[in-house]
């Protein structure tokens, strides 16, 4: 595999915006916001995803820098990419105009709409070469449903939700349990399109030419094409 260093600069730059915008964003709340603490703070899926993003970015930017694509960060990359697009679509249809403490204009921007694009973006330009099997890629859901049984423990206990649509105070277990249903569908969804999505990859030039002179029938020896 040759290795892309513009790939590899595109990654690197995203997965240090990134970076800076939770790192930002954090000091920003404990500084300024009466009763913020760091606990509060990383129980969002919003910041978790972004952490696995930019930590999946920084990372496949090394690889691809040397030119190298292991299976596990193939793997990695689409549960970033699932996880990062759920956190836009539920933030676009659910909380665009509700506080989830994310004040600093630009902050905002980068975590819910910046880099669950450049994930995607990075995803389609960079398919990985061999098909993930659907099998495979309902691994990738055993965050989103530890994420729903970490908020709803642990809510008692803090007394906080970090999601209205997670917070029983508001409207009861019922409603939780049916937006959590229907979140958790849509991530069924995308797992199956990004497993789907593998088997767009098409070889490189040199790969089919390679593939073909194969399984090309032989010529005796000595004989000629007419």
């Amino acid at each position: 595999m040759t290795p892309n260093r513009g790939l590899a600069l595109f990654r690197f730059w995203f997965a240090l915006l990134g970076f800076l915008a939770v790192v930002f964003q954090l000091t920003h709340l404990l500084q300024n916001v009466p009763g913020a603490t760091a606990g509060n703070y990383f129980s969002y899926f919003t910041i978790e995803s972004n952490i696995i993003a930019f930590i999946t970015l920084a990372v496949g930017g090394r690889y691809a820098w040397k030119g190298e694509s292991p299976r596990w960060l193939e793997l990695l990359r689409g549960a970033a990419t699932i996880y990062m697009t759920i956190t836009g679509i539920v933030y676009n249809l659910l909380l665009s105009n509700i506080d989830v403490n994310t004040p600093i204009p630009w902050i905002n921007v980068v975590l819910h709409y910046t880099i669950p694009t450049i994930m995607v973006i990075d995803w389609l330009v960079d398919l990985p070469r061999t098909r993930i099997p659907v099998r495979t890629s309902l691994v990738w859901l055993a965050f989103p449903l530890l994420y729903l049984v970490y908020s709803l423990i642990r809510g008692p206990i803090a007394g906080w939700y970090p999601y209205p649509f997670l917070d029983p105070r508001i409207s009861g277990y019922g409603t939780v349990a049916v937006m959590a249903l229907a979140i958790a569908a849509a991530a069924f969804v995308l797992a199956l399109i990004t497993a789907f999505s593998t088997r767009l990859h098409i070889a490189p030039t040199s790969d089919r030419v390679t593939a073909g002179a194969a399984t090309a029938p032989l010529q005796p020896e000595g004989s000629t094409v007419n």
